[in-house]
Parts: C-alpha cells; sequence; structure tokens
C-alpha cells in the first residue's frame, strides 16, 4: 500500500494574518518564511494525526483486493471515492462499476467494501500497484472547516518553528500536541 498526493490543499488552514497575529509580528519582511512554516506546521500537525485537514485529492495504491472485501481508506475524513481502477498484467486500466461496492464515509478511517454480490477484482492484475483507489479527503474548502483545535495547534507548531529557525529541528510542544490529541488516528 502507498499514498500518492494528487492535488494538494488549495490553501493551509491558518492564513499568514493570523499566524503574524499569533507571533505578534506587525511587518511584512518575514512573510514569505512564515507561509512556509505554517504549510511545515500543518504537513507536521497532518502526519501526526493521520488525517487531512484542508480538502486534497489522493491515490492509494494497493497490490491486490484485501480478503475480507474491505479497504480501508487512510487519511480521515473521508469525503468521496471518485474512482476505483485495477490494471492487468499487461498494464492496462478497468474502472470498477460504482454499483460493485459502497463507500462508507461515516467510519474513521474511511472505508470500500464489495457489494453482497460482487465478485472481488482478483483475475489477471499486475503484480504491484494492482489497484488504485482515487479519493477525496479533509474537513472542507476553508479555513474554517478544520476543527478551531487543529488551527490552534498549528499556530502553536508555527510559533516553535518561527522561534527556533536556523537551529536543529523544534518539536511540537506540549501544548500543541495535546491540542491534537482528539483527532490522532490510533490502530487498536
Amino acid at each position: 500500500m502507498s499514498l500518492q498526493l494528487i492535488t494538494p490543499p488549495a490553501l493551509e488552514p491558518v492564513t499568514l494574518d493570523e499566524a503574524k497575529a499569533h507571533l505578534k509580528v506587525d511587518t511584512a519582511d518575514d512573510d514569505a518564511l512564515i507561509a512556509t512554516l505554517i504549510a511545515a506546521a500543518r504537513t507536521r500537525a497532518e502526519w501526526h494525526c493521520g488525517r487531512a485537514f484542508i480538502t486534497q485529492a489522493w491515490i492509494l495504491w494497493l497490490d491486490c483486493w484485501p480478503g475480507d472485501g474491505e479497504i480501508e481508506i487512510p487519511l480521515p475524513p473521508l469525503q468521496a471515492v471518485s474512482a476505483i481502477t485495477t490494471y492487468a498484467r499487461d498494464g492496462s486500466p478497468g474502472t470498477l462499476d460504482p454499483l460493485t461496492y459502497t463507500v462508507d464515509a461515516a467510519s474513521q478511517p474511511g472505508r470500500v467494501v464489495l457489494a453482497c454480490a460482487a465478485v472481488p477484482p482478483l483475475a489477471n492484475l499486475r503484480r504491484i500497484n494492482a489497484i488504485a483507489v482515487a479519493f477525496s479527503a479533509g474537513y472542507g474548502t476553508t479555513e474554517s472547516s478544520v476543527p478551531a483545535p487543529i488551527r490552534e495547534a498549528i499556530l502553536e507548531i508555527v510559533a516553535e518553528l518561527y522561534a527556533n529557525r536556523g537551529d536543529a529541528a523544534a518539536t511540537p510542544s506540549p501544548a500543541a500536541l495535546a491540542l491534537l490529541a482528539p483527532y490522532r488516528m490510533l490502530k487498536l
């Protein structure tokens, strides 16, 4: 299994003005740096939580259809599965009929389950990256779609990165990690 980012978030969960206010910066001298730190903080927080915050498009690559007929889609919250493509041994693609599977976007993580009468696509598939599940994930397309504690954690991480720029990599503070804790995906 591997993930391929197709369309990154169109914007960040925290604006430059919000970050500058949080940092108490009132000049434009560090705007480019702060914008870069916002993206780095969002990426770090997404990785920590195992989630997508702002809408983004991905492809989940699988070598075969799981034996239980269920594909777990990482990076909740799942918004939609746009297509499931299989690749034959000769590399030719085929698209699964959406009527042969059900998308469960309510679960976290989301999942795709074969319909009761559907037969899993197993025959004549190439050995690696035989199935591509195209999906979109994230809380929404605007900053306000992202839960406030996540946005605050990103601001805290930006502050740590800004204060420690040029030094060794800053680790998120316990306060930032506590804000992210309820959103972290854990395997039980």
